[in-house]
């Protein structure tokens, strides 16, 4: 039995100064003074903060597209999430057109090898039809409950059916998150920006327009009216897709919504930069006031969850591809090992550490029905847990960094704060930040104890 002494645990019900025993992949105890046996691996975590382990609730490891793979793999991609505190990724196992979601997800646990954190499956749905919906009970059964389906890009379905692939979810207490951007629109103006003669990444924020992520998170509220059943939108960057989504509530609708710390932490000028293509992804990063608005919506509630969408493509990819322009730059960026220290940073003086962990863990375990397994720590929860020593201070760089890609986004941040000791599923996977070499991470099915 491995016993924690003398933290602060990060729990439902608050801040609790107590011991956490854990035996096998589960926690057994929880209380203060634990009697301590021989045999017993007893840790000292005092001044450290316990929390659950982090969930990512939105990552693309080994993604391939037209434009270029993926740097990270889910080997190297989980071991930078283990080592910032992440205990949990949620992937997203896209359907290839014509291809069923059961040989998609034998695919993606294929590709789940060696890896340091747990994983979970989003089923990208991108050819629905009679076979398509017969496997959603079928994936209900593998423990796959949750969704993403697209509204722009070749892999997008049109809105009959969004429509029915929500009602269809209902039927499994499944949700779908969706990627909301007015598909025909952008290439047009793409193609309208390129002929005045903009190429450069300057030229992305300009194609890809606020209003055309608003249009599409409207369209897609009112569909999800119209099935009645939430929904959850995914990386929202804007302020005017927030005021939509505050509409729709006011209507009575349930709306679940993502950010990432790209869209908190940055603005658009990051286009202007000589290193502007590392920013290249969708949504574009927007406005110093679309920053600050949906930094409101996560300390007031309105916004439950912070993901990365981690997509990272080299650097040297990138800029290799926008001397063709900047459509032709592989859309994605990096952050899955440095998001917790990041937003435990960036709101240290507005949210308190049961607040973060809402965000950081609990409420994407709660949606994608992980909870309690996930996401507390509780007695009977799995022995994912991250212990976090507030009183250390350093500075991101792509030379310290365990996540395989050749930059990060947030190269000269300060953080405050490492990840002392981080367990995943009972086993010690990194210590003071770096990786013990410990592989315990396994598939989470989506079902309750």
């Amino acid at each position: 039995m491995t016993i924690l002494k003398n933290g602060t645990l990060v729990t439902p019900e608050g801040l609790l100064n107590a011991d956490l025993a854990m035996e096998g992949d589960k926690i057994t105890a929880i209380g203060a003074n634990l009697p301590v046996s021989e045999g017993d691996n007893v840790v000292d975590v005092a001044g450290c903060i316990v929390f659950p382990g982090f969930i990512d609730g939105h990552t693309h490891l080994d993604l391939v597209n037209n434009l270029g793979h993926t740097a990270d793999n889910f080997e190297t991609g989980t071991r930078g999430a283990v080592c910032g505190g992440t205990t949990t990724c949620m992937d997203m196992a896209t359907q290839e057109h014509g291809d069923t979601l059961v040989h998609t997800m034998e695919v993606w646990k294929d590709l789940a090898q060696n890896i340091s954190c747990n994983y979970g499956i989003h089923m990208s749905i991108t050819d629905w039809n009679e076979r398509t919906k017969a496997e959603i009970q079928t994936m209900a059964e593998e423990g796959i409950t949750t969704y993403k389906t697209y509204m722009a890009y070749g892999i997008a379905i049109d809105d009959v059916a969004t429509m029915e692939v929500l009602k269809e979810l209902k039927t499994v207490n499944g949700i779908c998150g969706v990627h909301c951007e007015n598909g025909p629109l952008i290439p047009v103006l793409q193609k309208e920006v390129l002929e005045s003669g903009i190429t450069s990444p300057a030229g992305h924020p300009i194609s890809k327009p606020d209003y055309l992520e608003a249009e599409a998170i409207n369209r897609l509220l009112y569909i999800a009216a119209i099935a009645d059943t939430p929904v959850h939108v995914v990386h929202l960057s804007c302020k005017s897709g927030l005021d939509e989504i505050r509409a729709a509530r006011k209507r009575g609708q349930t709306v679940y919504v993502e950010t990432c710390p790209q869209y908190l932490l940055f603005d658009d000028s990051v286009y202007s930069r000589p290193d502007g293509s590392k920013f290249v992804l969708s949504p574009p990063i927007r406005k110093q006031a679309d920053s600050e608005a949906l930094r409101e919506a996560v300390i007031n509630g309105e916004i439950q969850s912070i993901a990365t969408d981690h997509c990272p493509f080299n650097f040297s990819l990138k800029q290799s591809q926008a001397a063709k322009g900047f459509d032709q730059i592989p859309g994605g960026g990096a952050g899955v090992e440095h998001r917790p220290l990041l937003m435990l940073t960036h709101f240290k003086d507005d949210m308190d550490y049961v607040q973060l962990n809402k965000v950081l863990s609990e409420n994407a375990a709660k949606l994608f029905n992980l909870y309690p397994k996930k996401g507390a720590l509780m007695v009977g929860s799995d022995a994912d847990i991250t212990v976090y020593d507030p009183s250390k201070k350093w500075t991101i760089s792509a030379a310290n960094q365990h996540q395989n890609v050749d930059h990060t986004p947030y190269e000269g941040f300060e953080v405050v704060g490492q990840m002392k000791y981080v367990y995943v599923n009972g086993q010690l996977a990194v210590v003071d930040g770096e990786p013990t070499g410990v592989q315990a991470g396994t598939f989470v099915r989506a079902d309750c104890f």
